[in-house]
């Protein structure tokens, strides 16, 4: 099995570009962009940036979509609309860089609460219609599974299965240190084979801390083995900082290699 480790940090969304260029320096192949603040795709200013990065190094790129006040499972329909709209346009921009993007799930308000099959359907019809954009642009579209944060889909392997089972242009990426904070770290690695795209990072189990491999108490030793026999493609280090991403590149040749 063939892995390609990328970094992602989400905390730099709103830093100058310039970090980015360290990132092969830190051990990695990719640069897992996250699509908000300063980096938003649906901004040609932006996005050109971000090309001549990736013109200027050897990176590679992936995409995570941007979820900041986005709801796929919100009853409120014109919400609904435009976190179905930005995902979609999302997923079509990055075609020109990529062939996988990571969306989140949708969460429940205390409305959806009361009519969770409601919310359910109308999840899958929101992702059917992103996968259909997915498709067409030549990109797989990724649902990750939730940390433990209230009323957020698909913290469970089975639920995020079954929320992208028969749905065209998606698969499932799956987050390892959020799988942790839920405590079905086990659960998620059985399925590994299914992934088509992972996230990994550290925790103590209790919080989404995105801490360098090593500093929580996910086993990386038992986590590595059983992804290298099992998956080929992307895993992306999502971290904080450069210094962190050095950090979790020792843990990786020790792990992984």
């Amino acid at each position: 099995m063939t892995l390609d480790f990328y970094f992602a940090s989400s905390s730099k969304v709103w830093s100058s570009i310039e970090w980015v260029y360290e990132i092969e320096g830190a051990g990695y192949s990719g640069w897992e962009i996250s699509a908000d603040g300063n980096y938003r795709l649906d901004n040609p200013l932006l996005y050109s940036k971000i090309k001549e990065v990736l013109e200027t190094t050897s990176l590679k790129a992936s995409v995570h979509a941007p979820f900041a006040d986005l709801n796929l499972g919100s009853l409120n329909y014109p919400i609904y609309k435009e976190s179905v709209r930005q995902l979609s346009e999302c997923v079509s921009l990055a075609a020109d860089i990529t062939d996988r993007v990571t969306i989140h799930p949708g969460y429940l308000s205390p409305s959806a609460k009361l009519v969770p099959e409601k919310v359910w359907s109308l999840h899958k019809d929101a992702l059917k219609e992103i996968g259909k954009i997915a498709e067409d642009s030549g990109v797989v579209a990724c649902l990750e599974n939730m940390p433990d944060i209230p009323d957020f889909l698909c913290k469970d392997p089975d639920e995020i299965f079954g929320m992208v089972d028969n749905v065209e242009g998606f698969g499932v990426t799956i987050d390892l240190g959020h799988a942790n904070t839920v405590g079905k770290s086990d659960l998620f690695l059985k399925k590994i084979n299914f992934a088509k795209h992972i996230h990994i990072h550290d925790n103590y189990g209790k919080k989404d801390e995105h801490s360098p491999l090593g500093g929580g108490n996910i086993n990386w030793e038992k986590a590595g083995d059983i992804i290298k026999k099992n998956y080929s493609g992307i895993c992306v280090v999502e971290g904080r900082s450069i210094e962190e991403a050095k950090i979790s590149n020792q843990v990786i040749k020790r792990c992984f290699s």
